[in-house]
């Protein structure tokens, strides 16, 4: 009996910003596996050595860097088929503290708008470029990677959680002014997940005092899953595996949702 390809993913072209890391690494290899054609837009080169993976340098915060991308992406595979808005960072801040009122972990505009162009701007610019091929092809869809802060807030994440919750917005209202041209946007918002690279010492030492704990207590709380119903953080991959679904035509009545991918996990 031959095999069908079930999410029929061959040959798509998906492009993936902040594809060498993290989250982004894990759904560049899960698209690879699913036959997709992938272009990797970030700073710093991918691991993955695939014939079906280009990588493009790309600062997402720029218009020129941007546009250039997408130029590429279609001189390397003839199309694009949907975009993955994953690139983002999160640099822990507090809005105030009475102890230390101007410190190096509260909220200033640098932080601000550092966040803000590399979460928000990037998304538009991103989603502005591609969109204009998919409305032409009229078939595609834009993933915009949200968290459960986006929909919960996170002590010490302000302005991060601020970013997803605009990003949650831009799904919202993309899909609604996208669907007549039957292309869909769709929002992933992961919980707690396994420890990245990106969790890093200065990052988790602005965490840590933030929620007015020790770098040690913070790290123990990581394991701590007695809030999540499945009992255990997630697994990168599994968050790539319904990016993936999403981008398949599997999935083609859903437009508009962010989805949480929490293992459970709500404020309740």
């Amino acid at each position: 009996m031959q095999t069908e390809d079930w999410l029929g993913l061959k040959d798509r072209v998906i492009i993936v910003t902040g594809g060498s890391s993290g989250i982004g690494n894990a759904i560049v290899e899960s698209l690879l596996n699913a036959g997709a054609k992938v272009v990797d837009a970030d700073l710093h080169p991918s691991k993955i050595q695939d014939e079906n993976l280009a990588f493009v340098q790309t600062d997402v915060t720029s218009k020129n860097a941007v546009d250039n991308m997408v130029s590429e992406s279609i001189k390397n595979f003839g199309t694009v088929d949907g975009v993955v808005n994953n690139a983002g960072i999160n640099i822990p801040r507090i809005l105030v503290d009475p102890t230390d009122p101007d410190g190096k972990y509260v909220i200033n505009e640098s932080n601000y708008e550092k966040m803000f162009d590399v979460n928000v701007k990037s998304v538009f610019l991103v989603s502005s470029a591609v969109a204009k091929v998919l409305v032409n092809k009229k078939h595609g869809v834009i993933v915009n990677m949200s968290s459960e802060s986006g929909l919960e807030g996170s002590q010490g994440a302000s302005m991060y959680s601020g970013t997803k919750g605009a990003i949650n917005g831009f799904t919202r209202a993309w899909a609604k002014e996208l669907g007549q041209y039957n292309v869909r946007v769709v929002g992933v918002a992961p919980g707690v997940l396994e420890a990245t690279a990106l969790r890093t010492l200065s990052y988790e030492e602005g965490l840590a005092y933030s929620r007015h704990e020790t770098i040690e207590e913070l790290r123990a709380g990581y394991a701590k899953t007695s809030t999540i119903p499945l009992g255990r953080s997630g697994k990168l991959s599994e968050v790539a595996n319904l990016v993936t679904y999403f981008l398949s035509d599997r999935s083609s009545y859903m437009t508009g949702q962010t989805v949480n991918v929490s293992g459970g996990k709500s404020r309740g």
